[in-house]
């Protein structure tokens, strides 16, 4: 557990939308680990939803931010390889 408390002063960002299933997931996955989060509806921010673009050049969702590597959807296997570095 020591290594997800670590990187918990790591700005992480995940771009989303309240109806996204996969956007959930992901969301509660990060909650049930102790990972601290921004959470950024992209239907209701324009200004997020073309930085969200700028940053992983596609329009789905999600993506997350994780000072600065993306990740693209829920990739759990890449999300914790990050986290753990």
């Amino acid at each position: 557990m020591n290594n997800w408390l670590s990187y918990m002063n790591k700005k992480i960002k995940v771009y989303s939308t309240s109806n996204c299933p996969y956007c959930f997931t992901l969301k509660e996955y990060l909650k049930s680990i102790n990972i601290v989060f921004e959470d950024i509806d992209v239907l209701k921010n324009k200004m997020a939803f073309d930085e969200m673009i700028d940053k992983s050049k596609q329009t789905g969702v999600p993506v997350i931010d994780i000072d600065g590597e993306i990740v693209i959807g829920f990739d759990k296997e890449k999300i914790n390889q990050i986290i753990k570095n």
